[in-house]
């Protein structure tokens, strides 16, 4: 009997986390806020404001070209921006070196040296999109 009572239990603990992390998901998915690993999917959002704002072909193709140029513009920011970043998160890493020992530094050394590895076969962790306005 007292099996049963504990089975019953784990199976309402494990049924409750699922439903709870299907609710979580469905929430995060419907207000904007889950970020495809990806990025933005250029396609997917033409396919969605195609079909959302009933878009002509003429429509779309300037689309995909405000999209194109959007996009390099972002990519010429990111060159110009990304050595002052570098910069600065160099910077941090010496500045944290410069208060340990060295024990601590030999170990931060391996900390970061896994971390840029992570980095470099993944990429940098995504950053989560701003709040929609109010």
């Amino acid at each position: 009997m007292t099996r049963r009572v504990y089975l019953y239990f784990i199976s309402t603990f494990i049924l409750g986390a699922v439903l709870g992390g299907v609710g979580v998901y469905y929430f995060l998915w419907n207000t904007g806020r889950l970020v495809h690993p990806g990025g933005f999917n250029r396609q997917a959002a033409v396919q969605n404001l195609k079909k959302v704002l009933n878009l002509t072909d003429a429509q779309v193709q300037q689309l995909n070209q405000i999209f194109e140029e959007s996009a390099q513009k972002n990519r010429d920011l990111h060159k110009q921006t990304d050595p002052q970043f570098q910069a600065i998160h160099m910077e941090t890493r010496a500045r944290i070196r410069a208060i340990l020992n060295p024990q601590q530094q030999q170990e931060f050394d391996d900390f970061v040296k896994a971390i840029d590895e992570r980095h470099r076969h993944h990429g940098p962790p995504q950053q989560p999109p701003p709040p929609p306005p109010q």
